[in-house]
C-alpha cells in the first residue's frame, strides 16, 4: 500500500455520536456540561485569586487543577462540537498534532497534581504539626511546576513520535479527537517499541500517582476513623471518600484503556471511556473538590458581596 504524504493530508476524526437526531441531543448534552464545567473552574479560578483567606497550599493547588481542566476541556470538545455541527470531520495533520499534545499535556500534569493534592491532605491530617514545613509555598510552587515541566516533557515526546510515524493506511482516526495509541492503526510500520513506552509512560505518570493516592487517602482515612468527634468523623469520611471517588473516576478509565494491549482495545469503548476524562471528570471537580466546601462558600458570599455594595 502506498505512503501517503503525512506533510500535506488531513487526519479525519469520526467522532463520538452517529450523525442522526440522538447525536445531535446528545451532543447538546456534551454543550451543556462544557459550559456548566468552564463556569465552573473559571469561577473557582477566580474565587482563589480574589479572595485571601484561599492563599493557601490547598486552594493554590486546586486553582491549578482547574485551570488545567479549562484546557482540557478547550482541547478535545469545542473540535467534536465543531465538526458534528459543520458535518466535516477534517482535521490537519499540525492541528492533529497541537491537538494530542496538549491532551497528553494536561493528562499526565493533572494526574501528578492531583497526587499532589492528596498528599497536601494527607500531610494536613496526619501530621499537622509540620503542615506549615512540609507544605511551605515554595514546595507548593515545586509542586506545581514539576507537574508541568515533566507532562511537558512526556507530552513532546509522544507528540514527536508520532508526527514522525509513516502512515499508509486509512487516515480516518476512530475517536473523537486524536489520540495516539487511536493513531497506531494507521501507521505502516511495527509500533510494539512505542506501545511499551505507552505502557511505561501511563505507570509513570497515572497508575503510580493513582497507587500513592490510595495509600495517602487510606492513612487519611485511618486517622479520621480515630477522631473522637463523631460527626466530624463522619464528614470527614464522607469528603475523603467523595475526593477518592472522583479521583478513580480520572484514573481508572485512563489506566484501563492504555494499559491494555492492542488486540483487547476496543475503539468504541475508547471513546466512552474518554468521556470521563475529558469532559465529566473536568465538570465535576469544581463541585466536589470546592463548591461543597464551606470556606469557598464563603469566599463567593464575601465576593457577592463586594459585587453588591460597589452597585
Amino acid at each position: 500500500m502506498e505512503k501517503w504524504n503525512q506533510t500535506s493530508n488531513d487526519f479525519i476524526l469520526l467522532g463520538l455520536f452517529p450523525p442522526n437526531r440522538t447525536g445531535l441531543l446528545l451532543l447538546f448534552l456534551i454543550v451543556l456540561i462544557f459550559f456548566l464545567a468552564s463556569v465552573g473552574n473559571l469561577a473557582m479560578i477566580y474565587l482563589i485569586r480574589l479572595d485571601a483567606r484561599l492563599h493557601t497550599p490547598m486552594y493554590f493547588l486546586l486553582s491549578q487543577l482547574s485551570l488545567m481542566d479549562l484546557k482540557y476541556l478547550s482541547t478535545t470538545a469545542p473540535k467534536m462540537v465543531f465538526n458534528f455541527l459543520s458535518g466535516q470531520k477534517g482535521i490537519s495533520f499540525l492541528g492533529c498534532g497541537v491537538q494530542s499534545f496538549f491532551f497528553l499535556l494536561m493528562a499526565c500534569s493533572e494526574g501528578l497534581l492531583l497526587a499532589s493534592m492528596a498528599y497536601d491532605r494527607y500531610v494536613a491530617i496526619c501530621h499537622p504539626l509540620h503542615y506549615c514545613i512540609r507544605m511551605s509555598k515554595r514546595m507548593c510552587v515545586k509542586m506545581i511546576v514539576g507537574s508541568w515541566i515533566l507532562g511537558s516533557i512526556n507530552s513532546l515526546a509522544h507528540t514527536a513520535y508520532a508526527l514522525h510515524i509513516p502512515y499508509c493506511r486509512s487516515r480516518a482516526i476512530n475517536h473523537f479527537f486524536c489520540d495516539v495509541p487511536a493513531m497506531l492503526p494507521l501507521a505502516c510500520m511495527d509500533t510494539w517499541v512505542y506501545e511499551y513506552m505507552v505502557f511505561v509512560s501511563t505507570s509513570l505518570f497515572l497508575l503510580f500517582p493513582f497507587l500513592g493516592i490510595t495509600a495517602s487517602y487510606s492513612r487519611v482515612l485511618f486517622a479520621v476513623y480515630h477522631m473522637q468527634s463523631r460527626d466530624g468523623r463522619k464528614k470527614a469520611f464522607t469528603t475523603r471518600s467523595t475526593h477518592l471517588t472522583i479521583v478513580t473516576f480520572y484514573y481508572a478509565p485512563f489506566v484501563y484503556t492504555y494499559l491494555r494491549p492492542r488486540n483487547l482495545r476496543s475503539p468504541a469503548e475508547d471513546k466512552i471511556l474518554a468521556v470521563f476524562y475529558t469532559i465529566l471528570t473536568p465538570m465535576l471537580n469544581p463541585i466536589i473538590y470546592s463548591l461543597r466546601n464551606k470556606e469557598v462558600l464563603g469566599a463567593m458570599a464575601r465576593v457577592f458581596g463586594i459585587f453588591s455594595s460597589m452597585k
